[in-house]
């Protein structure tokens, strides 16, 4: 297959299925034809052969499990490459081998998980070929556990499986009705986002999203509850986009959604005729936004991209589903069956082109706002480049940021929030940049370029800033804090711009970092002007940001 290296090894550099080597008593045995037996009765010793680990093999050797792990996880992580048709798990080890139907598919699963570590729970694993061509599985307890669970997933892929084929994981076992938390929310994730990811595993009915908690949320339907356990098991723990838009999956209680409008918070695709309701801006609107989102190159990165060179956008063949303009990172996801596609030399359609990195803010207050305050609030959501307050309406301002994905982030957290007294309209400007004035022709003051600026907090790639990034809220997080300043000393510098101070407490690990709570999210986001890089003293200078904490 073209474009697949052949000779690799993924994760640690280790002897090939090395457990082998260690088993005394073990109930596993080789037998000539090179395929590998699971005998629950048999307590011969185990002794491996001598071939290369970098030989391909459709038997690949995952290590490093979690120890609680089940057998459909293990499974979903070759589902996308293909059919997974045995497998044998050694969780007293905490590995497994996975055997594919055909060597074009373990070739593609081991060189695509040899650029994306796949995660399972949060928990890295590692995987390389095995010694052995096939495997061969006999009627012990484990293994019959392990057959069912590969007939059950298998039967998802092909639609021939009844309901009561599967356990129920969770209480009272699973709903067609999934409830999605995005945890580290860098990157706006839109309802259409959540519709193509989830699409991948079935046909989504109806979807609703929401603010709850400083989360974003999401309820979102399948036709049935299998669909939505394979779904859940296949994206639960994974990043949307690259160490950040972590989704959090449980089943709800809901057995059916009810949506009433069809607009960018909830959809129900079998009612196209559904109103979008008053307050909802046009879909194409919407949908330019996220176009936006994704355009910036270089934020939105595949795992993969350089080495491979694949552009960040696929087609998914492998499904018969066709996601044109997708982010590359969707990758990092679990939807290695975009890896898949293009490793087979599937690939589809250009990255979208550039998007909008200038904002309109209005209605500020003309007698307090400054270029500097606003290149404080809004670098909190990405690097602000350029200010501008227009001169003669001083209640608007164009502020440019990195890349369109910045600028839509810190739109849709700043939005609707109060600075100075008055609530800000932020939207997207028609202008691609932000223009400094003529030499000698001076604006008092009211534009301002940043680009050089020290405080930026995400110049960095890979920077932690990227996956500590929350809506404004009423609680503070401090840190840099020098050890010579105490609680008090704190409180009243943040009391001192009048703001209420309702709590303070230190990191019990850490005395460089604290949490305050003021009295509102207004009085924080005054706060988090006036003190980001405040100098402590002792050549500290202190950082504030939002928390999602609460003290």
């Amino acid at each position: 297959m073209d474009g697949v290296v052949h000779d690799i090894t993924v994760g640690t550099k280790r002897g090939s299925d090395e457990l082998f080597s260690c088993v005394s008593n073990g109930p596993y045995i080789m037998t000539s034809s090179a395929g590998l037996y699971a005998n629950g009765n048999d307590s011969k010793k185990f002794k491996g052969d001598i071939r290369s680990p970098g030989i391909p093999s459709r038997v690949i050797h995952v290590r490093k499990l979690p120890s609680d792990i089940n057998e459909a996880e293990v499974i979903s992580l070759g589902l996308p490459f293909g059919k997974v048709t045995n497998l044998l798990m050694l969780k007293a080890k905490n590995q497994a081998f996975i055997e594919m139907n055909s060597e074009e598919a373990a070739q593609t699963m081991v060189s695509y998980y040899s650029s994306v570590t796949p995660l399972i729970r949060n928990h890295p694993v590692f995987m390389q070929y095995s010694n052995h061509k096939e495997l061969k599985t006999d009627n012990s307890p484990n293994q019959v556990r392990a057959q069912a669970a590969l007939q059950a997933v298998n039967a998802v892929q092909t639609g021939g499986m009844s309901m009561g084929a599967v356990d129920g994981s969770g209480p009272g076992g699973p709903s067609p009705v999934l409830r999605v938390i995005v945890e580290n929310l860098f990157y706006p994730v839109t309802l259409d986002v959540l519709h193509q990811i989830f699409s991948k595993f079935g046909t989504v009915l109806k979807v609703i999203t929401f603010t709850k908690n400083n989360q974003f949320q999401a309820l979102l339907q399948y036709p049935d509850a299998l669909t939505a356990q394979h779904s859940k098991l296949a994206l639960d723990g994974q990043n949307i986009y690259n160490a950040c838009c972590t989704l959090r999956i449980s089943y709800s209680k809901l057995t059916s959604l009810n949506v009433k409008y069809n607009n960018d918070k909830s959809r129900d695709y079998t009612r196209p005729d559904l109103p979008t309701g008053d307050s909802q801006p046009p879909m194409d609107q919407h949908q330019a936004m996220a176009a936006a989102a994704f355009a910036a190159p270089g934020i939105i990165s595949a795992p993969f991209a350089g080495a491979h060179a694949f552009p960040p956008a696929f087609a998914i063949q492998q499904a018969g589903l066709a996601m044109p303009g997708v982010p590359g990172a969707l990758a990092s996801l679990a939807i290695p069956g975009a890896a898949a596609a293009a490793a087979a030399g599937r690939l589809a359609f250009p990255p979208l082109s550039g998007g909008h990195c200038v904002l309109l803010v209005s209605n500020l207050n003309p007698e307090r706002v400054t270029p500097q305050c606003l290149f404080i609030l809004f670098g909190v959501y990405g690097d602000v480049m350029r200010v501008k307050i227009l001169f003669n309406k001083k209640e608007n301002a164009l502020i440019q940021m990195a890349d369109g994905t910045q600028a839509q982030l810190a739109m849709s957290h700043l939005n609707g929030q109060k600075l100075h007294g008055r609530a800000m309209r932020v939207t997207l400007s028609k202008h691609t940049a932000v223009q400094l004035p003529r030499e000698g022709h001076e604006d008092q003051g009211l534009t301002k370029d940043y680009g050089n600026s020290p405080l930026h907090r995400f110049k960095k790639p890979g920077s932690k800033n990227y996956s500590n990034i929350f809506p404004p809220s009423s609680t503070l997080h401090l840190s840099n804090i020098p050890p010579s300043v105490v609680e008090d000393d704190l409180k009243m510098l943040f009391s001192s711009t009048g703001a209420l101070v309702k709590g303070f407490k230190f990191f019990q690990k850490d005395h460089k970092m604290a949490l305050i709570q003021m009295g509102s999210v207004e009085e924080a986001i005054q706060c988090l002007i006036e003190f980001h890089n405040h100098d402590l003293g002792e050549n500290h200078h202190l950082r504030v940001s939002f928390s999602k904490s609460t003290i």
